[in-house]
């Protein structure tokens, strides 16, 4: 198969991303890989969908991720015009947060035009049309209440003020808009700064207040779902556990946290299974879910990274599994030509 990557830019790419993981396995696999950016797409005067993408050598099998990744970097500036019919898969494997300041015409990019691969008989992973309602953290909202930390979302100071009241101080501020634990505060009953911190949020839009969840300061789960269940090979779950720096609230790998194996238990599990039905509903491929106890802190539906971390912990290669998983889709789709809709097929 030919599968397209679709990413914010080639120089913020890393070796140790998920994104160059899954791209590296299929290439392994014998697949022919190419990468895509938000100003590559070109709408032909017949109509036909064309993109610019960059195609990186086949190689050996053999060929490590940090061999593959200089041959990724190699190809950077190296675009041939295709037509998007010649591609079988898009991942579309980019965080729109990074462009909405700098370069807001990308930011949605990928789902614009992802829509129209789609219509063309492209697989277009996740489904573009439910990706376009998950731009924002808001998008947890639509899970069952039961997984989630009690939130108010709002602009006026006054009513965020009520609401830290209401739990004696001990809420966590952020952003509507933006991931990677950008823009994050907690509160407890000692703040004296809440109107600074309400100020600075606000100003980039809308301001989420979320009750304190006991044990946030000892870090969360992130727990990979593919096809709307955890990712599990033999026994073994695509999780690892994200230890917050210390005096920082996030436990982002890349604000500071650090990654240690985690054990699923049955809570997790539950939680898995409580927003299975939203997420095949979406046509939410491959996801990343972060939890503590018994609430999700935030469902990461665009570009959830640490898999190579689950891997190496597991001592599974989750990338594999996940490159099965898109093969199938594949044959399915091409047994049964024109039967499921791009949003089933994701998560079949």
């Amino acid at each position: 198969m030919r599968i397209a990557f679709f990413v914010n830019a080639m120089a913020s790419e890393h070796p140790g991303y998920t994104t160059t993981l899954l791209a590296h396995e299929a290439s392994r696999r014998g697949h022919e890989v190419c990468y895509v950016t938000p100003g590559d797409f070109v709408v032909c005067p017949n109509d036909n969908l064309c993109v610019h993408a960059r195609f990186v050598p086949a190689a050996a099998r053999s060929r490590t991720v940090s061999k593959y990744y200089k041959d990724v970097q190699g190809v950077a500036d190296q675009t041939r015009m295709i037509g998007i019919v010649d591609i079988d898969v898009l991942m579309l494997r980019n965080d729109p947060s990074e462009d909405a300041i700098e370069r807001p015409w990308a930011e949605d990019a990928g789902i614009q035009f992802g829509r129209r691969a789609a219509e063309a008989g492209v697989l277009v992973l996740n489904d573009p049309t439910a990706l376009s309602q998950a731009m924002s953290k808001l998008y947890s909202q639509s899970f069952p209440r039961s997984v989630r930390a009690e939130t108010l979302i709002s602009r006026f100071p006054q009513d965020i003020r009520e609401f830290a009241d209401k739990h004696g101080g001990n809420v966590v501020l952020k952003p509507l808009q933006g991931s990677g634990g950008q823009g994050v505060f907690l509160l407890d009953s000692n703040s004296s700064n809440l109107n600074q911190m309400i100020e600075a949020i606000s100003r980039d839009g809308y301001v989420i207040a979320q009750a304190y969840v006991e044990g946030a300061d000892q870090g969360d789960i992130r727990l990979f779902l593919m096809n709307g269940r955890p990712l599990e090979v033999d026994g073994k779950y695509a999780a690892m556990r994200r230890v917050n720096a210390k005096g920082d609230i996030r436990s982002n790998i890349h604000a500071g946290g650090t990654a240690k194996p985690a054990k699923i238990t049955q809570r997790q599990l539950r939680i898995a299974e409580l927003i299975r039905p939203r997420l095949i509903e979406d046509g939410m491929f491959l996801v990343g879910v972060d939890i503590i106890g018994d609430t999700i802190l935030e469902v990461n539906v665009f570009s959830p990274g640490n898999l190579g971390s689950c891997s190496e912990m597991a001592g599974v290669n989750f990338a594999s599994t996940v490159l099965e998983a898109i093969e199938r889709k594949l044959e399915i789709a091409a047994e049964f030509p024109g039967h499921f809709s791009n949003k089933a097929l994701a998560v079949l």
